[in-house]
C-alpha cells in the first residue's frame, strides 16, 4: 500500500511539474519567434532611414536652386554639358595667371596652388593663406553680359544701317517692331520725366532699358545666367544712374537738400538728414527692386521643377510643367515691366536733378 501511495504521489508531482513548466517552455519558442521578427522590423526601418538620407544627398532642392541662380566659373547648360570659362588671377608674387576652370575638375578642386570653394557663390582662394589674389575671371554672369552686349550691338547696328539704307521710307519687319519700342521709351518715359534736355540722356536710358530687357529674357532660357538677379550687376546700374544724376544736378537740387522749400527752420535738423538719406535710398531701391523681382521669379520656377524630382511621380510632372509654363509667360511680362520701371525711375531722378525752377519736388 505504501508503495502504491508513493507511486501515486510521485506521478502527481511529475504531472504537476510538467503542467506548471509547460507555459515557460511554450513561451520560449514564441520569444524565439518574436526576436527575429523584431530584428527584421528594425532592419527595415534602418534601411528606410538610409534610403531617405541617400535620397536627400542625391537631390537637395535648395542646393539645386542656389547652384542655378549663383555665379560660377563655368557655364553649365544642362547636366553634363559644361563650358569651362577662363580663370584670370592677379597676385604680386606671380603676376597675371590665365588658365581654364576645367583644371579644378578633380577630387580636391585644386590647381596650381589655388582652391575652388563651392558655396552660395564660387570663390577661388590660394592654398597659401598668406597670399592675396585679385580674381578678374570671366564668370558665367560676365560671359552672359558679353553675349547680351554682342546681341545689342548687332541689333542696333543692323537697325541703324536699315534707316540709312531706307532713308525716307517707312520701316518694316524687325526695324518697325523696334521703332515702336524706342519711340515709346522716348516719348512716354524719357521726354515727360527728364524735360526739354532729354536728348542728352536718351542714349543712356535707351541702353539701360534694352540691356536690362535682353538680360532678363536671356535669364529665362534653360541653362542661362541670372545676370539681373545678381545684386552686383543691379548695384552697378544703380550707381551709374546715381553718378549721372549728381554729376548733372543743378544748384536748386543741392539747395533743396540742405534747405527744403517751405520747411520751418526748427525742422531743418530733422529734414536735412531725411533728405540726405533719401538721396541714397533712390539707387538702393533701384538695386533691390530689380534684383529681388528677377531672383524671386527664378526661385519659384526652379522650386516647381524641383517638386518633380522630390515626388518622383509621372502624374505630377505634367501639372507642374503646365503651371511652370504659365509662370514663365508671366516672367516674360515681368522682364519687360522691370526694364520699364528701372528706366522710368532713372528718368524721374535725372529730371528732378536738372529741373530749373526751385519749387521742384525732386521725386519725393
Amino acid at each position: 500500500m505504501y508503495t502504491s501511495l508513493q507511486q501515486f504521489f510521485t506521478t502527481a508531482f511529475l504531472a504537476a511539474a510538467i503542467l506548471f513548466a509547460a507555459p515557460s517552455y511554450a513561451d520560449q519558442p514564441e520569444e524565439q519567434h518574436e526576436h527575429p521578427v523584431q530584428e527584421h522590423i528594425n532592419a527595415a526601418e534602418h534601411e528606410i532611414e538610409q534610403n531617405l538620407e541617400k535620397h536627400e544627398e542625391e537631390f537637395n532642392i535648395g542646393q539645386m536652386i542656389m547652384h542655378h541662380i549663383a555665379d560660377s566659373h563655368e557655364w553649365e547648360f544642362t547636366h553634363g554639358v559644361v563650358l569651362p570659362l577662363p580663370v584670370i588671377l592677379y597676385s604680386d608674387d606671380r603676376g597675371l595667371e590665365i588658365f581654364s576652370s576645367s583644371n579644378f575638375h578633380n577630387e580636391h578642386h585644386s590647381y596650381n596652388g589655388y582652391h575652388l570653394v563651392h558655396g552660395d557663390s564660387e570663390t577661388i582662394v590660394p592654398e597659401d593663406a598668406s597670399r592675396e589674389i585679385i580674381d578678374i575671371s570671366i564668370t558665367k554672369n560676365v560671359a552672359s553680359m558679353i553675349l547680351s552686349a554682342i546681341i545689342l550691338i548687332l541689333i542696333f547696328t543692323s537697325i541703324g544701317s536699315a534707316y540709312k539704307k531706307n532713308k525716307g521710307k517707312a520701316p518694316k519687319g524687325f526695324q518697325s517692331a523696334m521703332e515702336v519700342v524706342i519711340l515709346f521709351i522716348r516719348d512716354d518715359v524719357v521726354k515727360p520725366n527728364v524735360g526739354p534736355n532729354y536728348e542728352k540722356y536718351l542714349p543712356y536710358l535707351l541702353t539701360l532699358f534694352f540691356f536690362i530687357l535682353v538680360n532678363n529674357i536671356l535669364g529665362l532660357l534653360p541653362g542661362a545666367a541670372n545676370v539681373t538677379g545678381n545684386i552686383a550687376v543691379t548695384m552697378t546700374l544703380a550707381v551709374i544712374t546715381f553718378i549721372i544724376v549728381h554729376w548733372n544736378a543743378n544748384k536748386h537740387y543741392y539747395k533743396h537738400l540742405v534747405s527744403p522749400t517751405g520747411v520751418p527752420g526748427a525742422l531743418l535738423p530733422v529734414m536735412i538728414p531725411v533728405e540726405i538719406v533719401g538721396v541714397f535710398m533712390k539707387p538702393f531701391s533701384l538695386m533691390v527692386r530689380l534684383f529681388a523681382n528677377m531672383t524671386a521669379g527664378h526661385i519659384i520656377l526652379l522650386s516647381l521643377f524641383g517638386l518633380i524630382f522630390i515626388f518622383q511621380s509621372f502624374m505630377i510632372a505634367p501639372v507642374i510643367s503646365l503651371f511652370a509654363l504659365f509662370l514663365n509667360l508671366i516672367e516674360i511680362m515681368v522682364a519687360f515691366i522691370q526694364a520699364f520701371i528701372f528706366t522710368l525711375l532713372s528718368s524721374m531722378y535725372i529730371g528732378s536733378a536738372i529741373e530749373e525752377h526751385s519749387h521742384a519736388d525732386h521725386g519725393h
